[in-house]
């Protein structure tokens, strides 16, 4: 299948709008001046809620990315643990984007109990794009691969293949 790969330029965004959203909810919990708190808070939540879609959006290309693979065993265990983690982690976004965006007011400060449950979604989202990475690096899963012809190891001797790059030196 020769589609756009849309899943690598979509998992940005979920993790900078969440990570954000954690920072502007915690310095909206701690600051003292409540009209700076309160749009703390309204961005933070904003950037909340962004993310949430973000990161379910993150998880349809991914689930499409997927389809047509045709991966070893060990890519499919690694693809296997990355997808739970994007489904645990997507979900319990949703629930926190409904808790803050629907259940309270944008510009209330958050509860202790509220921050502790988002940093630590944050905290798996940014393991769920750890796997992802260790999925790219380790299987080159969503890398396009370059025909190249394959290189034979040189037989004899070993100088052979330096002389046209020494041609001129002298030995010192």
């Amino acid at each position: 299948m020769s589609s756009l790969p849309w899943h690598p330029m979509v998992v940005h965004f979920p993790l900078a709008l969440v990570i954000s959203a954690a920072l502007l909810l915690v310095s909206a919990r701690l600051l003292r001046n409540d009209s700076l708190a309160a749009n703390l808070a309204i961005a933070g939540t904003i950037n909340l809620c962004l993310g949430a879609l973000a990161a379910l959006f993150a998880l349809g290309t991914g689930l499409a990315a997927v389809l047509d693979l045709d991966v070893g065993a060990a890519a499919h265990q690694a693809i296997s643990i990355h997808l739970k983690w994007a489904m645990f982690t997507t979900l319990v976004l949703l629930l926190l984007a409904v808790w803050r965006g629907a259940g309270t007011a944008p510009a209330s400060r958050p509860s202790w109990v509220f921050l502790i449950v988002l940093l630590s979604a944050a905290g798996a989202l940014t393991y769920t794009g750890y796997r992802g990475g260790k999925n790219v690096y380790e299987y080159g899963l969503g890398v396009k691969k370059i025909a190249a012809r394959p290189v034979e190891a040189p037989r004899g001797d070993q100088s052979e293949l330096l002389r046209p790059y020494c041609a001129g030196m002298s030995p010192v």
